[in-house]
């Protein structure tokens, strides 16, 4: 007997595995994401050419190096004859010549002077590494911080449907009691078809909440990449919120400690002030146009009729050359400009982006502060709203009060444990923003 209620418990526990489905936590989520998001495998591409620019920027400080050889035959063939030369026929033998010829050589050149545009090169070209590193390093902050977001929006409706159902679950036992009642005689028919109707909206809730909840996690999946049909369960990573609540006076002191601690911090902040300072070299590569070049340059040739004697010619040449520039249809000038107005334009985007910085941070510290708040208000609230459906209930037993009364109380819990699982959501919700929003949201945990 034993053995057979162990069987059916392990039955159990596997029927219910399987209907929940794989599970899915909040870190495996934010890995995957990393794994397969198409805009971060983008950006290390460009990291990759990027990296590849700093190679040739230090190539141009050395000299190029080329090796060519060559081989040429010709064959020639005269039928002869008679041939009349100065007033003298003369008569040519039929002949048949042929010729071969070999080269070969090594050819160097260097520049020794272009306006110093391969310095501004280099350092555009590590300007850029750079950026496209702190680049990357955002992107990624950006995929933990959505995929964070779309995990809470998961755990909250899940929470919200188990709310409602709670509420299906006392709205029927309330219409059973009262229905009972009235055939006792004890309530009205009127009372009966009020808790009806309560009974069918809380069931429409129900269904509202359990779509709401299938949306959530089919937009969860899909920026996953994964097959939205497939059935997953999910860990609520919230935990007791109000015993995880921030202590604003020890972690921040104002917000003008946040901003600084933000242009610190904040890779794409960093990124556009590199992207300032590569615009800034560019017009240094642009200005380069006005300048001489000078360029050095040696080559080694050999060449021979046959190929046993390639070494026996030899040809030694050195050469330097200037190329001052006189006029090119205003061309550099051109190239000028718009390496300035490039530079101009970035200067504004570093500007736009810090005011965007200081924003989103005062208005996140302060939602948050309210939040914090919201939390512990609307903790009590339930508190409230559950004792006072209690008193209604027992004075509506005792015939002291209304279905009316009981339905409104009812409602009003209904209400106070929704807000309070929403205040839950903005709360964590809140705390992730601000952290992305300081550059601090930690990725390299996940990956």
């Amino acid at each position: 007997m034993r053995t057979l209620i162990s069987l059916l418990c392990v039955l159990l526990i596997t029927a219910v595995s399987f209907g929940q489905g794989k599970s899915l936590t909040l870190d495996q989520a934010v890995n995957i994401a990393l794994q397969k998001n198409t805009t971060l495998q983008r950006s290390m591409n460009n990291l990759d050419v990027a990296e590849s620019g700093v190679k040739v920027a230090y190539g141009n400080f050395m000299p190029s190096l080329s090796a060519n050889g060559g081989w040429n035959w010709n064959r020639s063939e005269d039928a002869g004859g008679y041939r009349n030369i100065g007033g003298s026929v003369l008569n040519f033998p039929a002949q048949t010549s042929e010729s071969r010829s070999y080269n070969a050589g090594l050819n160097s050149s260097i520049t020794l002077f272009d306006g110093l545009a391969n310095f501004a090169q280099l350092s555009q070209s590590k300007d850029n590494l750079e950026s496209s590193r702190l680049k990357l390093e955002r992107v990624k902050q950006d995929i933990v911080f959505q995929t964070v977001s779309l995990y809470y929006a998961v755990i909250t409706n899940d929470q919200l449907v188990k709310v409602n159902e709670e509420n299906l679950k006392w709205n029927q036992r309330n219409l059973e009691t009262i229905t009972e009642r009235n055939k006792l005689g004890a309530v009205t028919l009127a009372d009966v078809y009020a808790q009806q109707v309560k009974t069918g909206n809380a069931e429409l809730a129900v269904i509202q909440a359990k779509n709401n909840l299938e949306t959530a996690k089919s937009n969860l999946l899909s920026y996953l990449n994964l097959d939205v049909l497939e059935k997953y369960s999910y860990v609520d990573p919230f935990g007791d919120a109000s015993q995880n609540s921030m202590d604003f006076s020890k972690d921040y002191t104002n917000i003008s400690d946040l901003v600084k601690q933000a242009m610190a911090a904040r890779p794409d902040y960093k990124s556009a002030k590199l992207d300032l300072e590569a615009s800034q070299s560019g017009i240094t590569i642009a200005r380069s146009g006005h300048f001489p070049t000078i360029t050095g340059g040696a080559s080694y040739s050999l060449n021979a009729n046959q190929i046993s004697k390639l070494q026996d010619s030899k040809t030694y040449s050195a050469r330097l050359s200037i190329n001052i520039p006189i006029f090119s249809g205003f061309r550099v000038s051109n190239q000028v400009q718009i390496a300035e107005v490039q530079e101009k334009n970035s200067a504004l985007t570093v500007d736009d982006l810090e005011r965007t910085i200081k924003q989103n941070i005062q208005k996140t510290y302060l939602d948050l502060q309210a939040a914090q708040k919201s939390l512990e208000v609307n903790k009590r609230n339930v508190a409230s709203a559950e004792e006072n459906r209690k008193i209604e209930e027992s004075r509506y037993s005792l015939g002291s009060s209304t279905l009316l009364n009981v339905l409104i109380a009812n409602s009003d819990l209904q209400t106070a444990k929704t807000n309070f699982i929403n205040a839950q959501f903005q709360y964590a919700q809140l705390s992730e923003q601000l952290k992305y929003y300081l550059g601090v949201l930690d990725y390299k945990k996940f990956e």
